[in-house]
């Protein structure tokens, strides 16, 4: 039969043992992670370069004093107006239909690189050059397009405009009334 084991000693590591292993993890770490470290480093230089590094270093080293001007310029009325507009911009950026948006930006597109190469004269323009132009196809189809646009502004959009008042549960009850009538 096999001896009962009476005394139990714990492996000591030395420091320098354990020192010799952190390193051998932080090597191993370093070599697994190279291309992610020398990206890191590249964007770092260009942070240096471009001075935002002394800037961070700045912001951090005095935090409690920016971060006490920022919430002062922020508790301003001016900024909470600012942040409820840019809150009703970007919804209302959401309903603009971009596909139907596309062909006016190009012909906008057009008619602004037409004017710059107009060349400015003394030369007026009369009314009956204005009766005449309203012959020539590009400048009759540019106002029958004005026409629409016009007519579609004064169009009555009442029942689909939301005004920061109001609360999703009153939008919420509007619709349901509206349904029900």
């Amino acid at each position: 039969m096999a001896k009962a084991i009476k005394n139990v000693r714990k492996l000591t590591v030395t420091p320098e043992e354990q020192r010799s292993k952190d390193l051998r993890e932080v090597e191993d770490a370093l070599i697994k992670n190279k291309d992610a470290i020398l990206q890191t480093m590249e964007i770092m230089n260009h942070m240096q370069d471009k001075g935002l590094l002394s800037l961070l270093n700045g912001l951090f080293g005095q935090g409690d004093k920016v971060l006490h001007v920022l919430v002062k310029a922020v508790d301003k009325p001016e900024a909470t107006n600012t942040l409820k507009n840019l809150l009703l911009l970007v919804g209302t950026l959401g309903l603009i239909n971009v596909k139907q948006l596309e062909p006016i930006l190009l012909k906008l597109n057009s008619g602004i690189a037409r004017v710059a190469e107009y060349k400015d004269t003394e030369e007026k323009t009369s009314y009956f050059d204005l009766v005449r132009a309203l012959k020539d196809p590009e400048i009759n189809k540019a106002i029958t397009i004005l026409m629409q646009f016009l007519k579609g502004m004064g169009q009555d959009t009442e029942e689909f405009e939301r005004t920061t008042q109001d609360t999703p549960e009153k939008r919420i009850n509007q619709t349901k009334n509206k349904t029900m009538e």
